[in-house]
This record gives C-alpha cells, sequence and structure tokens, in this order.
C-alpha cells in the first residue's frame, strides 16, 4: 500500500507570500489534481487484480459444471437400463465411461471401493442424488462469484471513469490558467 505525504511549501517570489502543499505519491512528488489521478488509477489497478483470480476461479467452477453435466447425463443413461421392478441389487448393463469416474473421483463423489464401472441400481440412484447436489451446490456459488465480478467491474469502470475525468480537468484547468497568463 503506498502511503501519501504532504509537504508544505511556501514561496516568497514576486506573487507575495504564497503557501500550498506539494504531496508524495510512491516517493512521487505530485499537486493535489495529479495526486488525486493517480489515486484513481491505483484503485482501478486494484479492482483488476481482483477480478483476474474470481474470473479464473468462475472458468474451472464451470468446466467442473459441465463435467459433472456429462456425469449425470452417463449416470440417467445407466439409470434407464435397469427393469422398472429392478432391485437394488440388480446390476446395470450399460458400464459408466472413465470419464465419468475420473470427474466423480477429482470431485470427491467416487470411491476406490466402487470399482466396478456397472453399478448397482441402488448406487447408480445414490451416484445421481450426489452429482446433482454438487451440481446444485455449484451453481449456488457461481451465482455469489458472478455477483461479486460484475460489482468488481463495476468498481473497475467507475475507477477509470473517475481517473479519465479527472485528466481531463486537470487539463483543462491547466490550458486555462496558461491562457490567462
Amino acid at each position: 500500500m503506498s502511503t501519501i505525504t504532504s509537504n508544505s511549501v511556501k514561496l516568497s517570489q514576486d506573487w507575495g507570500n504564497v503557501s500550498f502543499n506539494d504531496y508524495t505519491f510512491k516517493g512521487a512528488n505530485v499537486d493535489f489534481q495529479d495526486l488525486m489521478v493517480k489515486i484513481s488509477e491505483s484503485r482501478a489497478v486494484s479492482v483488476e487484480g481482483e477480478v483476474t483470480p474470481l474470473s479464473t476461479r468462475i472458468r474451472t467452477r464451470n468446466k467442473d459444471l459441465d463435467d459433472l453435466g456429462n456425469a449425470l447425463a452417463d449416470l440417467t443413461a445407466q439409470q434407464a437400463t435397469y427393469a422398472s421392478d429392478a432391485k437394488g441389487s440388480d446390476k446395470s448393463s450399460h458400464a459408466l465411461s472413465d470419464k465419468t469416474r475420473d470427474t466423480m473421483s477429482r470431485l470427491g463423489i467416487w470411491s476406490i471401493a466402487y470399482e466396478d464401472r456397472y453399478l448397482w441400481k441402488s448406487y447408480t440412484e445414490m451416484f445421481i442424488q450426489m452429482v446433482k447436489s454438487a451440481i446444485d451446490s455449484r451453481n449456488n456459488a457461481a451465482q455469489l462469484d458472478m455477483s461479486r465480478l460484475q460489482g468488481l467491474v463495476d468498481r473497475r469502470d467507475e475507477s477509470f471513469s473517475t481517473a479519465t475525468n479527472l485528466m481531463s480537468a486537470v487539463s483543462d484547468t491547466r490550458s486555462n490558467t496558461i491562457r490567462n497568463m
């Protein structure tokens, strides 16, 4: 975090006894207008630093959701192979794909204990509920992250707009001052 210090300076030339403050920002002397511009730019960069990791987290979660959706489709296809009067201990004639097993293992749903690709009906139903629960939890977290991302983007845009407006005002003020001299 940068510190801002104020350095009081007195001038005594032909203009009389004039006092003004210079500021030090990140080791450089700046006037008040430049200080405000630098603070606005610094705020925008800070907000941008928060957006990048959040965007990465959202992309990762979206990939997980895609993988979970594919796993749910595979499990649902397996569930459809059971006869309507099948018992919980009946096995499916549809094998789960390696991708489904990898996804479920990576996300903590699949266990080494379930090495057989042809699941019992009761296991298939249990895994379907677990995958649906994982999808719901990731969707809820995604909504929160999207709200946070929207807020950060709004703050970033506001910071850049403020910096742009300040730079324009500083430029106009300096131009008017020079013109009036």
